[in-house]
């Protein structure tokens, strides 16, 4: 009768070992969601670096943008029909939307935004010349 016994206690700290396991890799993958997720982009001679960065969709993601330069800039993320709108607009500074940030001189801003779906977006500065110069950059959601 001891051997049934033992056996059935290793059946159950078999199944608390796998329950354990199982909780852990939960809140493991729980905490890797809840991880937030920092982007730095810095601006020097007129471009942004680095031009490419790719994030999880349906994610926050705070944007840290850098201006190094003397002069006043603007970090513009979205679709196509978007950068249609500024090309032509009359916005000399972005304040109140997290995907139209302006940036003083030497200065840095900071911004989160978060990606409803996957996709390809640009990030263009629209100030006079700017993306001419080659002030674009791109920005890939992935599936999260």
């Amino acid at each position: 009768m001891a051997g049934g016994r033992d056996r059935g206690f290793l059946g159950i700290g078999i199944g608390l070992i796998a329950a354990s396991a199982l909780v852990v890799a939960l809140v493991a993958s729980a905490g890797a969601a809840a991880d937030p997720t920092t982007v730095e982009i810095g601006i020097h001679y007129s471009h942004f670096s680095p031009s490419t960065v790719s994030v999880p969709a349906g994610r926050p993601i705070t944007f840290v943008i850098r201006n190094e330069d003397p002069i006043d800039h603007e970090w513009i993320v979205g679709d196509a029909a978007l950068h249609d709108r500024h090309r032509t607009g009359t916005e000399p500074y972005h304040a109140s939307r997290p995907t139209e940030v302006s940036i003083d001189a030497l200065q840095s801003r900071t911004t989160v935004v978060t990606f409803a779906k996957p996709g390809t977006y640009t990030f263009v500065c629209h100030l006079p010349g700017h993306e001419a110069y080659g002030m674009i950059g791109t920005v890939t959601v992935t599936g999260g």
